[in-house]
């Protein structure tokens, strides 16, 4: 189990952009942003699309009950447009975590992914008994493999054929972050 959560708030090196822990009154500007079928078609399933005010409601909940994980809002403007998750593994990968992330479209090519890749990934490093970040992206998303390889990760494997969505079977990219 990793030691005591602790809620940071991280500055970026991206004007006016700043990551913090997610608050209910994020509820409506987290309904707007997620809402687009270019950032759920990269995505688990379990991010719909479309992206409702019940689904923010059910995300924020989950976040507020949450003991173990660390989810951050990225913050532009003061405004809620995008998040950064980090799942701590237990068992025999308990020094490892999984790290995903998404931004608004009217954010990228900002460099404020990869900012906020780099920034998570330090903290928790510094933080917590973490040795290995790693992060899985879909082949078909280039962008995101890009925001990784900014941020330090390298790639480990291309896992063939490892992921369903939208009745697509594709290959999947593993990159990591090892310290």
């Amino acid at each position: 189990m990793p030691e005591p959560l602790l809620t940071p708030t991280l500055e970026l090196p991206v004007a006016g952009a700043r990551l913090r822990p997610w608050r209910f009154s994020d509820a409506a500007a987290l309904a707007r942003h997620a809402n687009d079928e270019r950032i759920a078609r990269n995505l688990r399933d379990s991010f719909p699309y479309p992206y409702s005010a019940a689904d923010a409601e059910f995300f924020l909940c989950l976040v507020a009950d949450s003991t173990r994980d660390l989810f951050l809002a990225l913050e532009v403007d003061g405004q809620a447009v995008g998040s950064v998750g980090v799942h701590f593994k237990t068992d025999v990968r308990r020094r490892s975590a999984e790290i995903g992330y998404w931004l608004a479209p009217a954010c990228w090519g900002r460099g404020l992914a990869t900012a906020a890749v780099q920034s998570v990934s330090a903290y928790v490093l510094a933080h917590f008994d973490v040795c290995r970040l790693y992060a899985v992206v879909f082949a078909t998303n280039p962008a995101s493999a890009r925001v990784l390889e900014k941020a330090g990760y390298e790639l480990e494997a291309r896992m063939r054929r490892s992921i369903t969505k939208d009745d697509q079977t594709l290959d999947s990219l593993l990159y990591a972050l090892v310290v």
